[in-house]
């Protein structure tokens, strides 16, 4: 590093760090989808409880992302990292124990409010740490993350499972086998533990957001990290074109509804809610019971799902390394389009008499690539770019919660859906919304590649 330079290795090390918040948001939410069919199983559940308890990790997110802005706009970015990370923990832990239905419901209610605060405040805070040149590929890895502990999480379920079924004599008798082999779920639930001590630990090395600490009137503390990042010459570019924004902002929850702020806001609310609302997390949640209809066994469709995560993995790397040169519209759009030809191909495989287990993997495959590729990444990037910095928390938290709405109100509805429906009208249900997502971004959702918050907040008042 010098002077005028900045580290590159130091920023992408805090970002990494911000970015392990999401690993635990794909963690907790992708490891029900090995426990639910033997939680189904040992306490008689019907299709609804089963679907609550899926969904009650959701009612959580959307419970913590409702709060994480006000929180984090009086208490700081970092802090309320650590308090999901505390969060996560006592969620591994609570759902490896549940003697009744209703404690699991409890534990991922917890655990989900932790993920609603790190949905909101990872890719915020790597934002606002993170120069305009570098600011979509950087928390991109937040979705990389998504995606990385979701394939981590397949892989779990899927080693714990193998154990179980070859080698139960490893773990003896008492609690361990109780847990890792004869209700191997509870294993499953309990892995997240060891992620999450590992980012709680993590965030002590890291520092406040640069922008808030402005914000709180501690500019000589924002203007060194933003120096050790960027280099002394060009921080102090930065700082002067935030303490000049900031100075025009009123702070107030108000602004956000002042009718220049208008079009950030109904992107903000409208593009994280489609994201989910196209289904994405019936592959997540429910995949393995999907590919079971299909044919599978049971350890077969775990390890396939294995696969399917490294898909996403590889899909959103694509879209990290891109997103800066092509854009973020253009990789939305072609993204966009290619969810809803999936969708579309999902339900006609699945209206067949005879269901092919290889075919729907190709097209499960495809899907996620064009969804990891374009959703899953750029939501993240646009509305962390779109809002004010004095009101980003609060406006924040609008965004994340009607994302979890529509992630909640699919979880919630999808097993009642495929028991109505059918499972080809309820894909084709998920591929009606990408048209009306596809002309929302072409007509109302503006390019923000290589501009810096400051001038993307101007973007939308002037």
């Amino acid at each position: 590093m010098t002077r005028n330079q900045g580290s590159i290795l130091y920023l992408w090390l805090v970002c990494l760090v911000a970015a392990l918040g999401g690993l635990l948001f794909g963690f907790d939410t992708a490891v029900i989808s090995g426990a639910i069919d033997p939680v189904k199983a040992q306490f008689r559940l019907d299709e609804d409880m089963t679907g609550w308890i899926v969904s009650s990790a959701l009612v959580g997110c959307m419970l913590g992302a409702a709060v994480a802005g006000t929180l984090s706009d009086r208490f700081g970015r970092k802090k309320m990292l650590l308090l999901a990370a505390v969060l996560f923990i006592a969620c591994a832990v609570g759902s490896a124990m549940p003697r009744a239905a209703w404690h699991l419901v409890a534990a991922r209610l917890v655990g989900g409010t932790g993920i609603g605060i790190a949905s909101m405040l990872s890719p915020m805070y790597i934002s606002e740490i993170s120069p305009a040149r570098l600011r979509g590929g950087l928390i991109s890895m937040y979705q990389l993350a998504i995606t990385l502990g979701v394939m981590t999480a397949y892989f779990s379920n899927y080693g714990l499972a193998e154990l179980a079924q070859r080698w139960p004599e490893l773990y003896g008798a008492g609690v361990w086998h109780w847990i890792f082999v004869d209700e191997v779920w509870r294993g499953m639930l309990l892995a997240g533990v060891l992620p999450a001590a590992v980012l709680f630990l993590l965030l002590f090395l890291v520092p406040e957001s640069p922008r808030w600490l402005t914000k709180q009137g501690r500019s000589p503390a924002a203007l060194e990290i933003l120096s050790r990042v960027n280099g002394h010459q060009a921080a102090a570019g930065e700082m002067a074109e935030i303490e000049e924004t900031l100075a025009q902002e009123s702070g107030t929850i108000g602004q956000l509804f002042h009718h220049k702020m208008r079009l950030a806001l109904v992107i903000g609310v409208l593009l994280p809610f489609f994201s989910q609302i196209s289904g994405i997390n019936v592959i997540i949640y429910f995949g393995p019971t999907v590919l079971k209809r299909a044919g599978l066994a049971n350890n077969a469709a775990l390890f396939w799902q294995v696969l399917l995560g490294a898909v996403c993995a590889l899909s959103t790397l694509a879209a990290m390394l891109t997103i800066d040169k092509a854009g973020r519209k253009p990789l939305l759009l072609g993204g966009i389009a290619g969810v809803g030809a999936m969708l579309f191909l999902s339900g006609v495989l699945m209206g067949g008499h005879h269901i092919s287990a290889a075919w729907l993997l190709v097209v499960f495959s495809v899907f996620l690539a064009c969804f990891n590729i374009s959703y899953g990444p750029i939501c993240w990037v646009i509305v962390s770019e779109i809002f004010p910095t004095a009101i980003r928390g609060r406006a924040m938290s609008i965004s994340i919660f009607s994302l979890w709405v529509g992630c909640t109100l699919v979880a919630q509805t999808f097993l009642r859906l495929l028991q109505t429906l059918g499972p080809s009208w309820t894909f084709w249900l998920y591929a009606a919304t990408t048209p009306l997502a596809f002309v929302f971004v072409l007509a109302l959702v503006p390019e923000t590649k290589g501009r810096s918050l400051e001038q993307i907040e101007k973007q939308f008042l002037y």
